[in-house]
């Protein structure tokens, strides 16, 4: 199985995107090109417009083929976490209580944490029972921003959250 990168360079840093032939693997902000890139992908050249019009405000969901790779638990919670709407956020309980267990908040938060698709499975959405921003792989000011770019998007205009 043979995998494919692009990099596209966001406002709030580097995004390196790796695909499959059965979809996106992982899409991590990195500090610096490290792998050739695939010019010729079709996946990952509609994964790089896609994100072109997210961080231009035009676009509020992905639609692209994933295939992260994860444990079946890990999976079902980043399948939850596709259906936190664009522009609002969910806590660690609330995503608890929608797979059926108000306890499995330290798990939810592990495989949130473990996501591999950052952006297009919104993990940056999760956020404390108590309202506050709580860990993001690529860092709290990366959240923040993420979660501020949705909500002006949103409300047409420059909001701030947090």
């Amino acid at each position: 199985m043979s995998t494919a990168t692009a990099y596209y360079q966001s406002p709030i840093g580097l995004l390196e995107i790796t695909a499959d032939e059965d979809g996106i693997t992982s899409l991590y902000f990195v500090d610096e090109r490290t792998k050739p890139v695939s010019k010729n992908d079709p996946l990952l050249k509609e994964c790089l417009i896609q994100l072109e019009e997210y961080f231009s405000g035009i676009r509020k969901e992905f639609g692209l083929k994933l295939n992260p790779h994860g444990t079946d638990f890990q999976k079902r919670v980043w399948k939850q976490l596709e259906t936190i709407p664009f522009g609002k956020t969910a806590t660690y309980l609330d995503v608890s209580i929608q797979l059926g267990d108000a306890n499995a908040t330290r798990a939810v938060g592990n495989a949130n944490g473990s996501n591999p698709i950052s952006i297009i499975i919104p993990c940056h959405r999760v956020i404390g029972v108590n309202g506050k921003l709580v860990g993001y792989g690529g860092g709290l000011w990366r959240k923040e921003w993420l979660l501020n770019h949705e909500r002006s998007a949103v409300f047409g205009k420059q909001t701030q959250l947090f």
